[in-house]
């Protein structure tokens, strides 16, 4: 069922500060998915590939795909023909299976690098250093890589209440984001993934950050997003 007055009202605070909305779908019927699409809703993130691959053929064709959940690259074969945005690439040899099934699709594959910020042992993800090797692999093996796009960044907070921890994660990524803007990479997008347990509606913002549910902790994390990031 869509609560469609959460989503009117993230859609005008995040519709003002240029930020685009990502409906996390993922376990959600094509029938929920349909009926946010009338409201107006176009890009929809997925966790599941074989889940998002029958998804795709059931609904309209206009839908923005993302995917954000771990990606196995024997996987990406699935996706690639219609995907996008990948938000989770966590290896230099997944970008470069990313890279393969794109060209034999005659398209570019737009991705974010996933940066571990949380505390938890769950998530995934590559620390500064990591992001920074996989960087000089891709500018080294350019030529080779034309169809894979990266984009910016993506970080996953902690599933916690704490304000204090989650400013101070965000914060990393920010800091990082900044860095890596001030060299000779391009990057566009900075996404803040947040993880809201065991409440499965999920909203997204591109550039922004991700929001999953709408009670106290949505409200901390929105907080520190209004606050820190949709300025960047």
């Amino acid at each position: 069922m869509v609560n469609t007055e959460v989503w009117e009202q993230l859609s005008r605070e995040f519709a003002a500060k240029g930020v685009t909305l990502v409906a996390v779908s993922k376990t959600k019927p094509a029938a929920d998915i349909e009926a946010l699409y009338q409201l107006g809703q176009r890009d929809f993130g997925e966790n599941y590939v074989q889940e998002l691959a029958e998804k795709h053929t059931q609904l309209p064709e206009d839908i923005r795909w993302h995917f954000i959940g771990h990606l196995q690259g024997n996987k990406v074969k699935l996706i690639a023909p219609f995907i996008h945005l990948i938000h989770t690439v966590d290896s230099f040899k997944l970008l470069v299976e990313i890279n393969k099934q794109a060209e034999k699709n005659v398209r570019t594959i737009d991705v974010l690098l996933q940066m571990y910020i949380a505390t938890e042992e769950t998530k995934f993800g590559l620390d500064e250093k990591e992001i920074l090797v996989l960087l000089d692999y891709y500018e080294a093996q350019k030529e080779q890589l034309k169809n894979v796009r990266i984009c910016g960044l993506m970080g996953m907070a902690t599933n916690t209440d704490n304000e204090q921890q989650c400013h101070a994660e965000f914060f990393k990524l920010h800091n990082f984001f900044t860095f890596l803007a001030g060299t000779s990479f391009f990057w566009k997008t900075l996404v803040f993934h947040l993880l809201y347990g065991h409440e499965r509606r999920s909203w997204y913002c591109h550039r922004g950050g991700q929001h999953h549910g709408a009670h106290r902790q949505y409200a901390v994390w929105r907080k520190e997003i209004m606050r820190l990031f949709l300025s960047v």
